[in-house]
């Protein structure tokens, strides 16, 4: 989309027990450079006080620019899930945002200006890992790859505080979400479903966010040495082989949305699960890949055990 054309960004975002960090978030979203955006903002039953910080911020805001809804109260991927059937026909994009991060001031007007106007397409990107407090840690690491529905089968790369789509993007979306049953996280279905379907993610190595560490993080930080220990453990425990089951049954409900490639290549996905010699003739057809020549190990261990 061109700088000079007419945007309205619609900003989901989930919200439950959001009290301690929500003002932080608020206020990064009042400073947008990009100034027409409109939150949606699905409070998931918070006994803390967090809807009531959402309604002082919208009695701040024009009128309209904030909507309050009661989420379905089924955790935060069926939340965002949920609130897609509230996105107006006048916004051109979609942005999803978590209750406990910080926005840089120009997130918004970068990610639009990169997302073609036709087509669908996502916008992501590399975020700062801070302590409770935004003291800054690390930076979120670089992918090996580039992205692609192979690698998207199998791992995650579109970091949801981050995410934003195109209108193009949204309907795709909007429709596959009325006929997939539950996922495991809305962002890693996206990234399915979008490449699945032959659009374009657009990857921007200069950080978007300030992502917030603490007890209370649904997904953290993939970058420390026991977070990479938790996923080997998820990968060998079954976790992992049960996620991927979950992905297939959703993607495999919006198949005729797919090119006929990956609809293809979903069928070699499928074939990981069959026994030994159908997983490993799936894998080396299927060029499945995850980032990172240990990820990429534990992918074929997990294969050779049946746990993919």
């Amino acid at each position: 989309m061109k700088l000079g054309d007419k945007a309205q960004v619609a900003i989901l975002m989930a919200v439950y027990q959001g009290r301690d960090y929500l003002p932080a978030q608020l206020e990064s979203l009042a400073g947008q450079s990009l100034r027409d955006w409109l939150l949606i903002a699905g409070d998931d039953g918070s006994s803390d006080g967090s809807a009531v910080l959402l309604a002082d911020f919208a009695a701040r805001r024009p009128k309209g620019q904030v909507r309050i809804l009661p989420g379905p109260r089924q955790g935060a991927p069926a939340n965002f899930r949920a609130l897609l059937a509230h996105v107006p026909p006048q916004a051109t994009h979609v942005a999803f945002c978590d209750q406990d991060d910080v926005w840089q001031p120009d997130k918004l007007a970068r990610a639009v200006a990169a997302l073609p106007g036709d087509g669908p397409a996502i916008w992501c990107s590399r975020v700062i890992n801070c302590d409770p407090a935004l003291r800054q840690m690390s930076l979120s690491p670089l992918p090996r790859h580039a992205p692609g529905f192979r690698h998207a089968l199998i791992q995650n790369m579109v970091q949801g505080n981050t995410l934003l789509m195109n209108r193009a993007a949204l309907d795709l979306v909007a429709a596959a979400h009325a006929e997939a049953g539950p996922v495991v996280m809305h962002d890693w279905w996206i990234y399915q479903l979008v490449t699945g379907a032959g659009g374009q993610v657009i990857y921007d190595p200069e950080p978007s966010v300030l992502y917030r560490q603490h007890e209370g993080n649904l997904v953290g930080a993939n970058n420390r040495l026991r977070s990479r220990l938790g996923g080997l453990r998820r990968m060998l425990d079954g976790t992992y082989r049960d996620w991927s089951r979950t992905n297939l049954a959703a993607l495999r409900a919006s198949a005729h949305r797919l090119t006929p490639e990956n609809r293809a290549l979903l069928g070699d996905f499928a074939r990981l699960h069959g026994p030994l010699p159908q997983r490993i003739a799936a894998m080396r057809r299927g060029g499945f890949f995850r980032q990172g020549r240990v990820s990429q190990a534990a992918l074929w261990l997990a294969v050779l055990l049946g746990r993919s």
